[in-house]
């Protein structure tokens, strides 16, 4: 059939890979430095990644492809966890695909999966649920054949503290900057992930935070004791994580909610991952608060610059 597709231009793609995380529906990887569509069964036509491509290599054509197969991208969607379905959702409903959205709804009913609570189409046609969030699936992590979704309820997501002695942890003036010093975890909390993180946790009271993207604790060996001491620790990638709007609407919710000292960014000194201080300021203008920000930029060779 002939319908509506993405097509990349090769010649101006970089293969930044900015584009990724506006396809929920993972018709999109990067390979072999470039972006390509790797399934016209994924892609819905809609366009929602030309806008993030700074070279303008993506555009929309009418070509013969495959049907658009909305249960097959919700088995692929719903392997990515809870933040990619509730991506994929928003965007339907942000281009009113009640059609598609329905079958995404129905998918999810029919495997038992958690449906995450977002905003529903406004278009006329079946009615939808106000605000929905469901969650069939409570209390379970291993996922069977049918339960593609292992994430709904896993009890590794459980928030808690985590004591450490008031000795733990450097002195910042007793070592320099960038050593490894006792190699001991100054990590105070759990779980990490901005995905996994409830803004009503009692630990972001008068809390240090270190928002830090997901390769900066790789890179550099003086992490725990030159940036993470004393501080709350979230970590997201800016390039590759689907859900950047709903990260920017939890921590303003955080920031709004809690009194926050200070936040240090840690990031890599690639241009994509100036997306982490970008996801920031974006939510300190959204939450209307003014919160000290300092940024620490991570050299792929380890150090800070």
């Amino acid at each position: 059939m002939k319908r509506k597709i993405i097509t990349i231009d090769e010649a101006k793609c970089t293969g930044c890979g900015q584009c990724i995380p506006d396809c929920p529906e993972g018709a999109l990887q990067v390979i072999d430095g470039k972006a390509r569509l790797v399934s016209d069964l994924f892609c819905d036509g809609l366009g929602a990644c030309i806008g993030t491509c700074p070279e303008g290599a993506i555009s929309v054509i009418n070509r013969e492809a495959a049907p658009y197969d909305e249960k097959e991208v919700m088995k692929n969607i719903a392997r990515q966890g809870m933040a990619t379905i509730k991506a994929h959702l928003e965007h339907l409903a942000r281009h009113e695909q009640r059609q598609y959205y329905n079958e995404a709804i129905e998918y999810l009913l029919e495997n038992s999966l958690m449906i995450p609570e977002h905003e529903p189409p406004k278009s006329a046609g079946r009615p939808a649920m106000k605000k929905i969030s469901h969650s069939p699936t409570a209390g379970r992590c291993h996922a069977g054949p049918h339960e593609p979704n292992p994430f709904a309820g896993c009890p590794g997501a459980a928030a808690q503290s985590i004591e450490r002695h008031p000795g733990h942890g450097r002195d910042p003036g007793t070592r320099p900057a960038g050593s490894s010093g006792t190699g001991e975890s100054a990590l105070r909390q759990w779980p990490v992930q901005i995905s996994l993180l409830s803004p009503n946790l009692p630990y972001f009271e008068n809390a240090d935070l270190l928002i830090s993207a997901d390769c900066a604790p790789f890179a550099f060996a003086g992490f725990h004791e030159e940036l993470l001491f004393g501080k709350i620790l979230i970590i997201f990638c800016p390039k590759l994580d689907p859900d950047l709007d709903g990260y920017i609407d939890k921590l303003a919710e955080i920031f709004r909610t809690h009194k926050i000292r200070s936040i240090t960014i840690a990031r890599m000194e690639v241009p994509c991952c100036g997306g982490v201080r970008h996801v920031v300021e974006r939510a300190l203008a959204k939450a209307g608060v003014t919160v000290p920000v300092e940024e620490k930029v991570i050299t792929i060779a380890g150090t800070l610059s």
